[in-house]
């Protein structure tokens, strides 16, 4: 067989048609005459759709086009060896806009007259969207202040944004650590904003507030007739939210056997409707979160290692409000606008000693706590400028905390006096509240609860 693409035209063709990039080749008129299969493939436009036509048909409103090519050809002597390069924007056979960096080289006949051209061109849409994307993240990142309505620009929040964005960045599973009224549910919003998702449903879910009786079937359905009270078929929120993201708070509160049900669902992508037999496919993205220790959870055995380890791809931490407190004054101004449209009322101002005291707070409820506080002043402000009286009685008078060292998470062994100590302190602190005393220690509730119990003589049980 002869391989001398110039004795065998069909050599160059298939040369042509297996290339990534476009090729083309227009009249001296700038008709299309020549069209390759990547010029189809990136455009949209078949052979059949374009051959004769004028270059033209690629230009929508706004948008130049291939007319470039077509004052080429009028006027080549601009162009340095006969060649142009040009980025352009064209409309592909769907409408969506295409950019595309194209070559162009004049065709000259035996006379030297222009008889047309060839070109090439390349697909430069995905790039051009991503780096407006990127464009977009680095300028919200660049205030430093916000970022998908999460505020602050402390080194923490700016490593929280960071990870958020590497996040959006593919489909893995991202656990969202950190105490309750931190941002967990605005930071599950920002990666599914920031996601290829964002056009679809998100959907989020805090199991703890839904009796586990009740939870299987709002996660996955039921068919009627399935239990008592199913009087018909109903759509779980996996369905529901197919194509989209699926936000499962407090997760640490469900138990084994529906960490199994999910854990299948993680795996197979599929789901089955309580009462029914038949699987479901399903397309969601799953982000879980809590504020609980989860390997501790593991360890006592309500948390399976397996779905531990399958919702631990990707973890993010958010910070507590105490440990961000520069952030605090940015968070009050953001609450105060916010509250002014709510209340009809412009309050731009805050007397020092209330944003000292708010700074020294130590917000045991995060920055959903700071919110209420605000709120609250809004309600008993009378005048345009917040006072500390107008602050909850307990951002008043807020009790000073001492920083208390971790208790090891070990219950297998009998207390050391220094760890009987720091419980009694932390449940002194926390006016016998377990929960927060736990929180001040750095282990679980459960696990404060056994040590609890270990004690000769529990303190403020």
């Amino acid at each position: 067989m002869e391989l001398d693409f110039r004795k065998n035209p069909a050599i160059l063709s298939n040369m042509v048609d297996v290339m990534a990039d476009g090729v083309f080749t227009v009249d001296a008129k700038g008709h299309i005459v020549a069209w390759s299969t990547g010029a189809a493939r990136i455009t949209g436009y078949s052979s059949q759709d374009i051959l004769g036509k004028s270059c033209h048909i690629l230009e929508g409103q706004n948008c130049k086009g291939f007319r470039i090519l077509t004052e080429f050809l009028d006027n080549p002597t601009p162009y340095p060896w006969g060649i142009c390069n040009q980025e352009c924007k064209v409309l592909g056979k769907d409408g969506r806009e295409l950019y595309l960096f194209g070559n162009v080289s004049i065709i000259r006949d035996e006379q030297g007259q222009v008889g047309g051209a060839v070109g090439t061109f390349t697909d430069l849409t995905s790039f051009i969207l991503n780096n407006q994307k990127i464009a977009v993240l680095e300028e919200q990142a660049k205030s430093r202040e916000s970022f998908q309505q999460l505020i602050g620009k402390s080194p923490a929040m700016q490593e929280v944004f960071r990870r958020l964005r590497l996040a959006a960045q593919s489909d893995v599973t991202v656990l969202l650590t950190g105490e309750s009224g931190t941002g967990k549910e605005l930071a599950a919003r920002a990666i599914h904003t920031l996601s290829d998702r964002n056009d679809k449903p998100f959907f989020a879910i805090n199991c703890s507030a839904i009796p586990e009786a009740l939870l299987e079937s709002e996660l996955f359905g039921h068919v009627k007739g399935a239990f008592t009270g199913a009087i018909r078929d109903k759509i779980g929120v996996f369905q529901a939210a197919d194509g989209g993201t699926l936000f499962l708070d407090e997760i640490g509160d469900t138990s084994p056997l529906l960490q199994l049900k999910l854990l299948r669902v993680l795996q197979e992508n599929e789901i089955r409707r309580v009462g029914d037999d038949r699987g479901m496919r399903v397309d969601v993205r799953l982000i879980t979160a809590t504020n609980r220790d989860l390997k501790a959870l593991m360890a006592e055995g309500t948390v399976r290692e397996d779905f531990y380890y399958r919702i631990h791809v990707f973890e993010i931490t958010l910070p507590p409000l105490r440990a961000r407190r520069e952030d605090i004054p940015l968070l009050v101004h953001h609450f105060m606008a916010a509250n002014s449209k709510t209340f009809g009322r412009e309050i731009g101002d805050i007397a020092q000693d209330a944003l000292q005291r708010l700074t020294d707070y130590n917000w045991p409820g995060n920055v959903r706590e700071l919110k209420n506080a605000i709120e609250h002043a809004f309600v008993t402000v009378n005048g345009d400028c917040l006072t500390l009286w107008d602050l909850p009685s307990e951002v008043q008078s807020p009790p000073r905390s001492r920083s208390l060292k971790p208790l090891s998470t070990s219950t297998e062994h009998s207390l050391p006096p220094e760890e009987e100590a720091r419980i009694a302190e932390a449940l002194q602190q926390t006016k016998g509240n377990k929960t927060e005393a736990a929180k001040l220690l750095g282990v679980s509730r459960v696990t404060l609860w056994k040590k609890i119990k270990q004690l000769q003589t529990p303190p403020n049980a």
